[in-house]
């Protein structure tokens, strides 16, 4: 299931939200000017290593700043084009109506506190790896978790596969979301036991995803206002 939008009209631009794809967009051109080792040598550097962060507890071995920072850098660093596209989509569709939600400051400041707690889930369960881990995509379960608490049943224009066709409906967006989170949660506990190896962090997606339902209750909100303006798409 891919959505296409939401008609969840909101009351202000989503500025903040506009800007947050414009920086990974950025970020992820230039790492396409690196030639391949000082790729490389970038995203080791700037991408989450789960052993830096327990070398850091365990000795002397690592840095405070090399093990810290990449908790955020790598929020902002992807590793293709399609895991960009497919993250910034996401952002688009659901971000804007948290934003309006929860005003613009405040939102960034959410995002960011899902990207971290993200992070710090897909440590705990890679202790060990030495495999980089970068993306977007746990600060934005975090927006998804916060959208499926505060508009469980806002419509989502959804594009849906059957055998060779494709054909779109609207579905509620605690079906999408839901059925989202289930993809998530069930590829993680498939996951256990194989930190060493690649491939989609899983646990950051769950713990970003918890992380945006049980905070958006108690974050601080904006008063509701009248909602006239919707995106153009």
């Amino acid at each position: 299931m891919i959505p296409l939008r939401d008609r969840n009209p909101s009351s202000t631009r989503p500025v903040v939200n506009v800007a947050l794809i414009v920086v990974n967009t950025a970020a992820f051109l230039y790492e396409l000017t690196l030639p391949s080792r000082a790729e490389q040598a970038f995203f080791m550097l700037h991408a989450l290593v789960p052993a830096r962060v327990e070398y850091l507890l365990s000795g002397p071995h690592v840095s405070l700043q090399a093990a810290a920072l990449p908790f955020l850098t790598s929020m902002f660093l992807h590793g293709g084009w399609l895991h960009l596209i497919g993250n910034m989509w996401f952002l688009w569709v659901f971000g804007d109506n948290v934003e309006d939600r929860l005003g613009h400051f405040s939102y960034l400041c959410f995002y960011l506190f899902c990207g971290f707690g993200s992070g710090l889930a897909h440590v705990m369960m890679n202790l060990g790896s030495n495999v980089p881990s970068l993306g977007a995509s746990g600060a934005i379960s975090g927006v998804l978790g916060a959208y499926i608490v505060l508009y469980p049943r806002a419509k989502v224009l959804t594009l849906m596969p059957l055998i060779v066709f494709w054909f779109t409906v609207e579905l509620p967006a605690f079906v999408i979301l839901g059925y989202w989170f289930l993809i998530q949660f069930f590829s993680g506990i498939t996951s256990v036991g194989n930190s060493m190896g690649g491939g989609v962090a899983y646990w950051a997606h769950i713990g970003g995803f918890v992380i945006g339902v049980a905070m958006v209750k108690i974050w601080p909100s904006r008063p509701q206002r009248p909602r006239f303006f919707s995106p153009a798409y």
